[in-house]
């Protein structure tokens, strides 16, 4: 008998770009129209008009309102065009090899002003419509929680070098607190703070606050 003849594997791999394309497409016409108008102002058939797509093409590449506004914030933390565990992001990964706390809290000040020049106006716009929309207050507490839980295990990691100055559950809370796009937006947006100063400020902060004063070596 000669041999089975085998399928062709297909290469969807254009397929794949192309629909990735649409859906950065329709992110950031949806972006576009939640900053301009609000949360509840904004339909979903005025996101495909913005996008030059079909509305059914919306929800098949991102869902509904909803589920397109929580892609909008993992998108905005993750910088791209596609939501990124935590632990796959690039200054995540630079913090782990930095050795010193100092190093560690430095790297992450130095992130914080791009993720949250993008995060910090969208949370404005969840604040607005969490009263009117429960199903974004609980994505922003969602959220919260877990960027509490991703502190702790940033101020564990501060521990494990021995140079925290104060408990671990605290510095943790202090991180979490003080790194919320509330404060950059308070400091940036109204009162007039450019994003580098606050990325300064920042990890100045974290140290005095977390590491204490540095031993003087004498000469």
């Amino acid at each position: 008998m000669p041999p089975p003849v085998k399928g062709r594997s297909y290469d969807n791999s254009a397929r794949t770009q192309a629909s990735r394309a649409r859906q950065a497409q329709v992110l950031t016409a949806a972006r576009t129209l939640f900053l301009e108008r609000g949360y509840v102002r904004t339909t979903m058939q005025a996101i495909a008009d913005e996008a030059g797509v079909a509305l059914d093409t919306v929800y098949e590449l991102v869902g509904r309102k909803p589920d397109m506004f929580r892609l909008l914030i993992e998108t905005a933390i993750s910088g791209g065009d596609q939501a990124v565990a935590a632990d796959d992001r690039d200054y995540v990964q630079r913090i782990r090899a930095e050795g010193t706390a100092q190093g560690k809290l430095r790297v992450y000040a130095e992130a914080l002003p791009a993720i949250m020049s993008r995060l910090a106006p969208l949370v404005m716009v969840v604040q607005a419509a969490a009263s009117a929309e429960p199903a974004l207050g609980d994505l922003w507490h969602e959220i919260a929680e877990r960027r509490a839980t991703n502190m702790g295990r940033f101020a564990a990691e501060l521990g494990d070098t021995g140079q925290l100055a104060i408990p671990v559950e605290e510095a943790a809370d202090i991180i979490w607190a003080t790194n919320s796009p509330e404060l950059y937006a308070l400091l940036v947006h109204q009162r007039g703070w450019t994003a580098e100063r606050y990325g300064r400020w920042l990890a100045e902060s974290w140290e005095r606050m977390l590491l204490g004063p540095r031993e003087v070596t004498p000469h």
